[in-house]
Parts: C-alpha cells; structure tokens; sequence
C-alpha cells in the first residue's frame, strides 16, 4: 500500500498536469458511474491527506473552491491501486505511482510524441478494461486501476473523512497543533506504540515501512505502551516522521539510513514482488537494500550493532526491530539520537 508521500506526490502530479484545466473524466471499466457527471468539469486542484487523495472539479475555473457546487473525488489507492501517466514532455515525472508499474495502455507502451503525424502517441492509448477512471486534459491523462475507494463527495462528505484521520505530517503545522494532537492521542492509550502507528486515526500516512524505521531510529520498542511515552520523546519521534516524508515527498523514494551506514550490512530479504521504489533502476539513487535499517531485514545482523533483526505479526501486520538497539521502554529512560532528523533530511 503506498505510504503518505506517495499520495502526496500524486497530488502535486495532479496539480501540475491538470491544474486549471477542463478535463474529460471516463470509466472503461463501467464501475465508477459519477464519471459521467464530472465531463468537462474543471480541475480546481487536488489535495493529500495521509493515504487520501481529493481532487476538486467544479464547472468554471472561476468557482470559489468552497462552493457547494465543487465535487471532490475521493480515491485511496489501498493495497492494489496505481494511477499511471502518459502525455506530453514533462507532463508526468513518474509514468506510475501506487502498486502496479505498468504504463497506460494494454501493454508497455512509447510515451514520446509522434512526429510523423505530429500527434502525441498518448492520445491514441486506448485504456486497459480495469481502468476505473480516465482523467484526460490537453498535455496527457491519467488511468486509475484497482482502487480501495472511488467515489464523489460534497463538502461535508469530505469533512466527514477528514475528521476521521489522525495528523498529517507532510501537512503544514505553523502552530504544533497536529504534532500535540498525535502526542496527546498516543499518550491517551495503553495499546503499543507500534500498532498506534499504523492507526490513521492516530497519524495519517504512516505505513509499515516508516513504522518500522522511525521507531528504529527512535531506538523505541515497538511493543511499549503509549502511556508509558514522554511528551518529549513523542515529539521528536513526530519531527523525525516530518523529515522522513518529505524526504519521500520530494524524491519518490523512502531512505531512512544515514549515509555512514549505508554500506555496513547491505542486504535486504526480499519478497517475491521485492520492496520496489521509483527510480529504481536509476545508478544515482540509494539501492534498496541500503535504504532501510530493519525493514525486510529479518534474521540478518543490524547495521549498527550486529544483532539479528526480529519481525513479529502486530496487529496483523509485520513489525521489524532491533531487540538490541530499541530498548527505550519507559517515559523515565533517556532518548537521544546520534543523527538528528534536521541534518539527515539535508542529506541526498
């Protein structure tokens, strides 16, 4: 499932390929029937929130984006979706984001312009019959497959799924009012920080692998209660999510290593499909295998410590930890890192 960054990117990818322009909306697959109703709809903008994407289309350009007239389409991609991109040069920096990375069309298709007939190649891309949605401007398209949630929503359907999530960290937060609203709800609950994480409700965006990684990099037990967490603690595990997904946000790529250790350990336990990342095949980007500290590292030696990496089912999904290195416990033990989330997040 993509992780808040990813969502985030989307966003951007929406705003910048579609952004004031008016849209054709389709549904080849027959399933998402409001697509009808959006034809020739403008794309006022889009938005991320945790694993949520809303995209705003009204009639004119000109509609106030409070209006009660504004549609939001509201996707999240879940375990299987993926839009993917084709259009003109620089429409699209990444042709897929979410869960298959396969291109739009039938097969792995040319996404560059037909000189020949002076036609873009994208315009003649007929979709796959799973395409839930077809978004098309003038500069290219997007196909959205497989999705958890499809749907149109008013304002206040949109509201009624805000005010079931938790903090974004990727959001803007001038006041420190979502960071205090995810200390006070950890602190609140005996339950493990480590499935805490994973609850939207607690912090929107957070996925198994960030989970896993920041809580190394807190050198916290996942399997401490909240209630047993400081204030502190809970702050700084909360500014180091902040880094770490803007990281992702601007890169398209989780890395949470720092760059000394990149190479002490650098393997990875891969699974059938591998833990796969945009830019993948790119030789100037950080290999999978150096990016994590314990993610899919079960059973091979810590980076830092050499002591064998543990995974354990919580809450029904895998955590991966240190045994040695995440011993924080309790709201009396101290905290430090020895590289703070300001300085990593500078590096490349």
């Amino acid at each position: 499932m993509p992780e808040g960054h990813t969502v985030h990117r989307l966003a951007a990818a929406f705003e910048r390929g579609f952004g004031g322009q008016r849209v054709a909306t389709s549904s080849p697959q027959g399933r998402f029937s409001d697509a009808a109703a959006l034809e020739g709809m403008v794309l006022l903008g889009a938005e991320a929130v945790g694993k949520h994407l809303f995209l705003q289309l009204a009639p004119s350009a000109d509609v106030d984006p409070g209006s009660p007239v504004v549609r939001h389409v509201h996707i999240h991609l879940g375990l299987y979706g993926s839009w993917t991109f084709a259009g003109d040069p620089g429409f699209a920096e990444a042709h897929a984001i979410g869960a298959p990375r396969l291109r739009v069309g039938e097969t792995e298709e040319s996404l560059a312009t037909d000189e020949a007939v002076g036609t873009a190649h994208w315009r003649r891309l007929v979709p796959r019959p799973t395409v839930r949605l077809r978004i098309a401007g003038p500069c290219g398209l997007a196909d959205l497959t497989g999705p958890a949630t499809c749907e149109v929503l008013d304002a206040p359907g949109r509201q009624a799924v805000l005010d079931r999530l938790g903090p974004d960290p990727l959001r803007p937060d001038p006041d420190g009012t979502g960071r205090r609203r995810f200390v006070d709800r950890v602190r609140r609950s005996r339950t493990a920080i480590g499935v805490q994480l994973m609850n939207q409700q607690v912090i929107a965006g957070i996925g198994n692998i960030y989970r896993a990684e920041a809580l190394f990099r807190a050198r916290l037990d996942p399997f401490v209660p909240g209630v047993d967490l400081s204030r502190p603690l809970l702050e700084d595990l909360w500014e180091d999510l902040v880094a770490l997904l803007a990281y992702g946000a601007r890169t398209g790529r989780i890395v949470t290593t720092e760059p000394e250790h990149r190479d002490l350990e650098a393997r990875i336990i891969e699974r059938s499909r591998g833990t796969r990342q945009n830019g993948d095949g790119d030789a100037d980007v950080v290999p999978r295998e150096k990016s994590f500290y314990v993610y899919h590292r079960q059973s091979l030696p810590c980076r830092l410590c050499g002591a064998a990496v543990r995974s354990q089912d919580l809450a029904a999904r895998a955590v991966f930890w240190c045994p040695a290195c995440q011993r924080v416990r309790s709201r009396r033990a101290s905290w430090t890192r020895e590289h703070p989330a300001a300085a990593w997040a500078l590096t490349p």
